[in-house]
């Protein structure tokens, strides 16, 4: 078995802080608040604080307050981790919003396209690095290879696509070969992906998104996260909260739902029982969520969002948060899990 993800000599915590808040997923909040949180971040974390970014977070927008904050804070950083996943590209804004996820991202003044190649990685490397004020991330990635599979309109085209994410990996290791970058991993809401890419690639991390939460854990990928972990690859989970509607927004994986939809109307169902089992136990939703994320096995880390400073403490508590095991129990009797 390789040995655990180390960086700076330092492993990763069990929280790491995603950033796309600070790209405006959803609401846009200030400046100073977007400063705020980073600050809070870093004030209780207790080794070393690690944030997970993309050039897709605000088409940029979040590396650049990412990079302004730490400026700003002063913040040490030799106890601060940077994850950047890349293959989303900052461009011009054209249209009214940009034509990436629209809706979703509020107040962006630029575009993003995705460019999942070997020059294509470089260059979200270069001005990821630009973004941040000159900060080199010590964790890179290739960005939503799902999504660029997904752009496939046949099995050939599939191939070629596929090919281009592997030269991508390419350009990835020998950026840490040249001492650039401490970790390769990937980032994919699609875990089939994930594993396939895992087949060919010797990976230092992974991030499962969307996949791996309290609502939705199939038993195949259970069992490939452990797999991952006996394989000394350090697995975060993401997105624990489905966007936030766990916690009682309307936005499940980026789309907005309709309780009046018949389509969408199980959603609705599974969140209030889930709510009143929460209830009956006195824990909050959070707490479930984020205590089933991480406990996983073979799960090492969960990343979590926020667009609120005086949230950023509650997330450390939760981590600490005793679920008894009649909780479980009844929310399997629910079949809520498995």
């Amino acid at each position: 078995m390789r040995s655990p993800l180390l960086i700076n000599g330092r492993q990763l915590p069990e929280l790491v802080f995603g950033t796309s808040g600070l790209g405006n997923l959803f609401v846009s909040i200030s400046r100073q608040e977007k400063i705020n949180i980073v600050n809070e971040c870093i004030r209780h974390s207790r080794d070393v604080t690690v944030f997970d970014s993309a050039g897709k977070y605000g088409a940029g927008l979040a590396l650049e307050m990412l990079g302004v904050a730490l400026k700003e804070t002063a913040a040490d950083l030799s106890a601060v981790i940077i994850s950047n996943k890349l293959g989303w590209y900052r461009t011009e804004l054209k249209t009214p919003e940009p034509t990436f996820e629209p809706g979703v991202w509020k107040d962006l003044q630029h575009d993003a396209v995705q460019r999942i190649s070997y020059n294509g990685i470089i260059e979200c490397f270069e001005q990821g690095n630009e973004l941040l004020g000159g900060i080199i991330p010590q964790m890179v990635s290739v960005h939503d290879p799902d999504e660029y599979l997904a752009k496939a309109k046949d099995d050939r085209h599939r191939v070629r696509l596929y090919d281009d994410i592997l030269q991508a990996y390419q350009a990835l290791f020998d950026l840490k070969e040249k001492g650039l970058v401490a970790a390769v991993g990937v980032g994919a809401k699609d875990w089939r992906v994930l594993q396939q890419i895992a087949q060919d690639i010797l990976l230092d991390w992974m991030m499962v998104a969307n996949s791996l939460t309290v609502f939705t854990h199939p038993p195949e990928l259970i069992s490939f996260i452990a797999e991952q972990d006996s394989k000394g690859v350090h697995v975060i989970n993401s997105a624990v909260y489905h966007s936030g509607f766990l916690l009682g927004s309307d936005y499940f994986d980026y789309r907005k739902l309709d309780s009046s939809d018949p389509e969408d109307a199980s959603y609705f169902e599974w969140r209030d029982c889930f709510n009143r089992i929460c209830a009956e136990h006195q824990i909050t939703p959070a707490e479930a969520c984020l205590n089933f994320g991480l406990h996983v096995p073979g799960v090492r880390s969960v990343a979590v969002n926020t667009t609120k400073a005086a949230r950023v403490s509650e997330n450390f508590k939760m981590t600490d948060k005793i679920i008894p095991p009649a909780f479980w129990q009844q929310m399997q009797a629910a079949g809520l899990t498995i």
